[in-house]
């Protein structure tokens, strides 16, 4: 599997401000905040660095999509699908 950077497996103690009524909602619902809070902010985090380089990447994808549109898929005439 590849290592993905977002999870280092070590744990760092911060401060959050998260609205009251949500806290006790969650401590009602007995949702653990630490693991939700770090799940949210891994997926937001992921989505941001995909975002990021989709943005960096978009000419060569570009550039590539344009290739197989004229020139079609390499080594097309082995697939077997």
């Amino acid at each position: 599997m590849k290592h993905d950077p977002i999870n280092s497996g070590k744990r760092k103690a911060v401060n959050l401000s998260i609205d009251t009524g949500v806290v006790a909602a969650a401590r009602e619902a007995g949702i653990n905040l630490s693991q939700t809070c770090e799940a949210a902010l891994r997926t937001a985090a992921k989505a941001e660095r995909d975002r990021k380089w989709a943005e960096d990447n978009r000419e060569w994808a570009e550039s590539v999509n344009r290739w197989v549109e004229e020139n079609g898929l390499p080594l097309e005439k082995y697939r077997l699908f």
